[in-house]
């Protein structure tokens, strides 16, 4: 059974893109700091197998169309060779590329996931761009949570984990790894439902 997970970097003060995100600056100005890792992954083992962990796991992609506007010119394809769908407001034609194929979708995160994990044939579905993690968070159909802090701290940006609303969201760390660029943690996510009773309710599909 396949499940939705987030992979995404992040600064230390919480930032996983620098400010004034356009298609000239896709990860915000001073953002490609937080790459660092991956660009350095070859000198580092430990960077070098989660970096292929991710690519092994995924098996469908589901990301927001201006993650998509922005990224789609420096990858020249799809993110991951595999099914990508893009939930968006303006709908286009499906656009095949080398390794895969963008669908474009109309629907809430909650059909968007539904057909990617149909399409990811019991691998992972992740997740790219903080607001469809955050339509999953709050739609409580995250699964897992792989986060690499990167050691800087970038004052501005484009926050990870904003408007989630006030109720806790429980984790579980289940994985620690660390390389001299960056610290790899894993979460399982618990939501309210999963909580024993007397937990706080649950929240809402974000429409």
């Amino acid at each position: 059974m396949s499940k939705v997970v987030l992979n995404a970097t992040m600064s230390l003060d919480g930032f996983m893109a620098g400010p004034d995100i356009s298609v000239e600056q896709p990860m915000g100005r001073g953002g490609l700091r937080l790459h660092e890792w991956i660009f350095n992954a070859s000198t580092s083992d430990v960077d070098a197998a989660v970096t292929q962990e991710v690519s092994a796991s995924t098996g469908a992609v589901v990301l927001g169309r201006r993650t998509f506007d922005v990224g789609v010119e420096v990858w020249q394809d799809t993110p991951f060779p595999v099914p990508c769908f893009v939930l968006t407001h303006d709908p286009r034609g499906r656009l095949v590329m080398k390794s895969g194929s963008f669908t474009f979708l109309t629907g809430d995160v909650k059909s968007a996931l539904r057909q990617a994990e149909a399409a990811a044939d019991g691998k992972d579905v992740t997740l790219m761009g903080a607001d469809i993690a955050q339509q999953a968070l709050r739609a409580e159909l995250l699964d897992e949570i792989n986060l690499q802090i990167a050691p800087v701290l970038m004052g501005e940006g484009r926050r990870l984990f904003d408007h989630l609303g006030t109720e806790h969201i429980e984790l579980e760390r289940t994985r620690i790894l660390a390389s001299p660029h960056v610290t790899h943690l894993r979460f399982q996510v618990t939501y309210a439902r999963n909580a024993p009773s007397g937990g706080a309710p649950t929240q809402g599909l974000d429409g």
